[in-house]
């Protein structure tokens, strides 16, 4: 495993791969996961409602976006991965909070859907071929390796998990 090259992604990207400094993602993902709910679980009821200003999402919001965002990033690695060439569409982070309505769900259910997804994500990136790291394909208009989405999953947790620490706590 190698870092991915900026060509392997489109540059908006490069802000979140360049919070991951290390040459091997997987167990990066795995560590993350327990820092994650470590701090998620200190986190009140009362407290993940909360914002840091107007029209900002609340720490509900954020986790349900953080969740939304894997699953995307992983289905595109898993696609590219396993070969399939045609080009997937993109999404929109802001129609999938609102469908999700995640203020109404316990926060409790929404780290333990964390646990769940980054378990997901683990268990197909330790078994991922070598060969399948390298695998391109277009995404939201974008090209991406399998490896570029690995450490793009890995630096969005990080970003949020900054943000979360700097503004919301």
């Amino acid at each position: 495993m190698t870092r991915p090259q900026t060509t392997e992604y489109a540059p908006y990207y490069s802000r979140y791969v360049d919070l991951i400094a290390t040459p091997d993602v997987v167990p990066e993902l795995s560590s993350q996961l327990e820092k994650t709910v470590s701090l998620l679980s200190n986190i009140s009821e009362e407290k993940s409602l909360s914002t840091y200003g107007a029209g900002k999402w609340t720490i509900k919001e954020v986790l349900n976006h953080v969740n939304d965002t894997e699953r995307v990033f992983l289905y595109r690695a898993f696609w590219f991965a396993r070969g399939f060439e045609q080009p997937l569409p993109g999404y929109d982070q802001d129609v999938c909070v609102a469908a999700a309505r995640p203020n109404s769900i316990p926060f409790t259910d929404l780290i333990d859907e964390f646990k769940h997804v980054r378990l997901s994500t683990l268990s197909i990136f330790r078994n991922m071929p070598d060969e399948a790291w390298g695998r391109t394909g277009i995404a939201s208009d974008n090209p991406f390796t399998v490896r570029a989405l690995a450490y793009i999953i890995t630096g969005h947790v990080a970003h949020h998990l900054n943000v979360l620490e700097e503004r919301y706590l």
